[in-house]
């Protein structure tokens, strides 16, 4: 009898023993599992080296969908500046440049890795020299479309076998950005007027009417949100990163006209401004100081009328 309780409480002991081994290998496993799911996760900035990326892994190519890329270079100091290449059977249209005649020379070199058709159109989606500096490199006959060339808002390229649309939805960035829409595929390339994890440039920007160009392109039938600066995104990501920009143009908007409603000068602002989250934003302290300024011209009634 002796033996028989001696024995059960050995085995009882035994199992005890097993089950907390098992245990402890199965939290072992998910710890591993959160970490491996954390070290996955990627980075929401558009600093590279921070995404674990090096300066001379660009430029790059990323395919969108089928014959369409997104076309990522680093300029000065340190992020992207992306370019759209829509690959048709009669040709390539490429909407923004890059901001030299070598880096442009250099995107056109890369285009001509997928596909021996000529450039035919050129979407100038922002008229700034660091999407224009390159343009002499552009075929000499290429289609040049800019906001003063649409008429009316829109209008449709098809390249062979793939519509383009051409869009102007209002004054943001500048007073005449372009987008790409490519309906079929549900990707609409904004230029500079989605800045991704780049702290609000203004210094030609239109701020209030900024948000509403947003506001427009989150209504569009999109999946994929390409930025003219910051990384290209996955689809889903891509909204997400599009409504936080939305975001920041509010904060930035909100605070700079509550420290106007104090009273302060421009000056003052620029140096009590809080900007929370977005103080870690690229390119803060360059861009900050500039969107006060440009906010308050737009409270006093400085900014140019609609054309």
């Amino acid at each position: 009898m002796r033996n028989r309780v001696a024995n059960s409480r050995a085995i009882m002991t035994a199992r005890a023993r097993r089950l907390l081994l098992l245990s402890w290998r199965m939290l072992l496993l998910l710890v591993l599992l959160a970490f491996s799911k954390a070290a996955l996760a990627q980075a929401r900035t558009a600093d590279p080296l921070r995404r674990g990326l090096q300066l001379s892994d660009f430029p790059r190519i990323v395919r969108l969908a089928d014959n369409v890329y997104g076309y990522e270079e680093i300029r000065q100091p340190g992020f992207t500046t992306v370019s759209l290449v829509v690959i048709g059977r009669d040709g390539v249209l490429i909407a923004d440049g890059q901001g030299s005649v070598q880096a442009t020379q250099t995107m056109l070199d890369r285009i001509g890795t997928l596909s021996p058709l000529p450039v035919r159109w050129y979407v100038v989606g922002s008229d700034h020299g660091d999407h224009t500096g390159g343009n002499a490199a552009l075929p000499k006959d290429v289609t040049m479309i800019t906001r003063a060339g649409l008429s009316g808002d829109e209008r449709h390229i098809d390249v062979g076998g793939t519509t383009v649309r051409v869009v102007f939805l209002g004054r943001a960035h500048t007073g005449s950005d372009l987008s790409v829409h490519l309906p079929k595929e549900r990707i609409l390339f904004m230029s500079e007027a989605y800045l991704n994890r780049v702290f609000p440039a203004m210094r030609s920007a239109f701020p209030s009417e900024w948000v509403r160009v947003v506001d427009r392109a989150l209504a569009m039938d999109v999946d994929r949100f390409v930025p003219g600066h910051g990384f290209i995104e996955d689809p889903s990501v891509s909204r997400e990163e599009l409504v936080a920009f939305r975001d920041a143009l509010v904060y930035v908007i909100a605070e700079v006209k509550r420290l106007h409603g104090l009273g302060h000068s421009a000056g003052d602002a620029i140096a009590q401004a809080n900007w929370g989250r977005y103080a870690e934003w690229f390119l803060r302290e360059q861009q900050a100081p500039i969107a006060v300024r440009k906010i308050y011209e737009e409270i006093e009634g400085k900014l140019p009328p609609p054309r």
